[in-house]
């Protein structure tokens, strides 16, 4: 099974830097049966985007420091950010949970950054605490304890107490998450080509935290545990038979099914916009003329994101075509501005 591409390495004297992918689950993570160690209501799987990453370096802070701080990194090839004050508390929150695991007692400067845009469906939680949690174990290994060593489900079931998702960010190509912790999958489609249509870039009014919270609000939250087993077993077996226009219908069904806990809460929420829904109305029109097309999802946001076998060159391009005259899209060659 692959350990996903994180990585780690000492830069600039006493900073250690680690990387770590986003995911994207086709059937979903929403709902927690235990709040504090983010366990899940249901099994998840999930797609490693190992070409969207944040980067996470610390170093000691200086002497008489109070606490840890966190700041953005600053790198040409990174996006700018900026965390909330709640989003600086999570992060420090889980520094200093990986600190009493790694038996650490020092602060530290903490920067991160992406290089795709956060805080609007594209799991850049994920992706950071996963990258933390490299960054403090490489810490730990370089400066404390050299024979340190961790396998990535260890590594990961640290790094869902900080984040549910980012548990599956350390296996690739595929990842199950289920009620023990994640782990690799072996599955075919071990490369597939991953746009996402960017139907509104800002940061999102409700949270995804926020949403595990409303969503067992809805009277259609009911039976929502079985719906989703029962299409991660049925999901499983059409990617094991290759059966790409089964998993095609079951991805798309995955994702409405969250996005409706969402319409149905109380108080009830909205993330898809006018972009989303005439987006999502032309694909599944393309879809129906063609037989034939991308994998298509959306995560707690408004953005749409679809993965594509390598033979499918001529669709990918095809939805760029399209779509690009109407927003801009991330894809496997970086941003492409809205023509």
């Amino acid at each position: 099974m692959n350990f996903a591409t994180t990585s780690a390495q000492s830069i600039q004297n006493h900073w250690v830097e680690a990387s770590a992918p986003s995911n994207i689950a086709l059937i979903k993570y929403m709902g927690k049966t235990d709040v504090t160690a983010n366990k899940p209501s249901n099994s998840s799987l999930s797609y490693t985007l190992d070409k969207l990453k944040t980067f996470v370096r610390i170093k000691l802070a200086d002497s008489g420091a109070e606490s840890s701080t966190w700041a953005p990194y600053v790198r040409d090839d990174l996006r700018p950010i900026e965390l909330s004050e709640t989003g600086r508390k999570k992060f420090i929150d889980h520094l200093d949970r990986l600190k009493v695991e790694f038996k650490l007692t020092e602060n530290f400067e903490i920067e991160s950054a992406n290089n795709f845009p956060s805080d609007c469906g594209l799991a850049s939680s994920a992706s950071s605490f996963a990258a933390l949690t490299m960054a403090v174990y490489e810490w730990t290994k370089q400066n404390k304890n050299s024979t340190l060593s961790y396998r990535p489900k260890e590594l990961s079931r640290l790094s869902q107490k900080g984040s549910g998702s980012s548990c599956r960010s350390f296996f690739s190509s595929w990842s199950l998450w289920h009620e023990s912790g994640a782990e690799g999958m072996t599955l075919p489609y071990t490369y597939l080509k991953h746009q996402v249509l960017l139907c509104d870039q800002t940061v999102k009014s409700v949270s995804s935290s926020k949403a595990h919270q409303l969503v067992t609000t809805s009277d259609l939250f009911n039976g929502r545990k079985e719906r989703a087993e029962e299409r991660l077993k049925n999901l499983v077996s059409s990617l094991r038979e290759q059966n790409w226009s089964a998993a095609y219908k079951i991805c798309w069904n995955e994702f409405w099914d969250m996005h409706m806990l969402f319409h149905t809460s109380n108080p009830a929420f909205i993330y898809m916009n006018e972009n989303s829904i005439k987006a999502l109305r032309d694909l599944s029109e393309m879809w129906a003329k063609k037989n034939d097309g991308p994998l298509i999802t959306m995560d707690a946001g408004s953005n749409i994101h679809l993965l594509y076998r390598p033979e499918q060159k001529a669709a990918y391009f095809d939805v760029i075509n399209q779509f690009r005259s109407q927003m801009p899209l991330w894809t496997d060659e970086g941003y492409l501005e809205k023509l």
